[in-house]
């Protein structure tokens, strides 16, 4: 079976639910997303948080659509001055501070694991292929983010500061949402 034909798995399966269940979704999503961001190390210039690990997960739990839309109204949250990022911050200036490109990479990561979740990344008998996608959000978000911290303090500051410290955890958060996954399918069973 290829991986556009494979069965899909989206635990939630919230396509074609009711607007209101969507919505809720959505707010439940957006208040995970800020509990993420609070769980942090801090790190100059760019703080070390959850918040990868629940950008993967959304996408996979919500898929491409709904998992975009949340991230993104995590991310409105954020602008308008809602404590939801690292250290309980928010506003508009950290979307062109260091961390501007992460945020940018945030909705695209969520979309992009939700796309690979519904053509079977995520589902039974495929955790390789769940790993791997879960290491693809967070890869693409590493990638987006140092390129544009790069572009403010030099591609060496860029990568000792915004991309090496950042990569094991990378790993591990993958791991963690790829068994998070694995856990709700079985608890769906």
């Amino acid at each position: 079976m290829n991986v556009l034909t494979a069965p899909t798995f989206v635990p939630l399966r919230l396509a074609g639910r009711p607007l209101a269940l969507k919505a809720t979704a959505v707010v439940l999503g957006t208040l995970f997303l800020a509990v993420s961001s609070w769980i942090e190390v801090p790190m100059f210039p760019v703080p070390m948080t959850m918040q990868t690990f629940a950008v993967t997960l959304v996408g996979a739990l919500y898929g491409w659509r709904l998992g975009t839309v949340t991230v993104l109204a995590w991310l409105a949250e954020a602008a308008v001055g809602f404590p939801v990022l690292a250290g309980g911050s928010g506003g508009i200036v950290h979307f062109a501070g260091p961390t501007a490109g992460y945020l940018a990479a945030f909705p695209l990561a969520a979309a992009l694991v939700g796309w690979l979740a519904e053509r079977g990344w995520t589902a039974e008998g495929k955790m390789l292929r769940n790993v791997a996608a879960m290491l693809i959000g967070n890869a693409f978000i590493l990638v987006l983010g140092t390129a544009v911290l790069a572009m403010m303090i030099g591609m060496e500051k860029a990568y000792v500061f915004g991309f090496a410290p950042f990569v094991l955890g990378g790993i591990l958060k993958a791991v963690l949402a790829s068994a998070t996954v694995e856990v709700m399918r079985r608890a769906k069973s």
